[in-house]
């Protein structure tokens, strides 16, 4: 839920994009690390799913490493810190 006494954010650009990709919409008020906390979830729940697919069999072991290193680029955002998504000041 976006503070309604918080800064304005200014988020970059490509970090939009790549979150409208994922279906999120971020506000000019909503907290950068919020957004990063909710897309760390989704990625957590998809690599969570996706063991749950290799327990069950529904592909081969040796495909599971390939399938993580996939679904981590999906998700590349969380590999930023969340300052980082937005435009520089100055």
């Amino acid at each position: 839920m976006p503070d309604s006494g918080a800064p304005p954010y200014r988020y970059r650009q490509d970090v939009l994009d790549e979150l409208l990709r994922l279906g999120v919409k971020p506000t000019p008020r909503t907290r950068p690390e919020l957004v990063h906390e909710f897309i760390r979830d989704l990625y957590r729940v998809e690599i969570r799913r996706l063991r749950a697919r290799l327990l069950e069999r529904e592909f081969p072991k040796r495909e599971y490493a390939d399938r993580v290193i996939a679904l981590r680029r999906k998700y590349p955002l969380t590999s930023l810190r969340p300052w980082e998504w937005l435009e520089r000041r100055g």
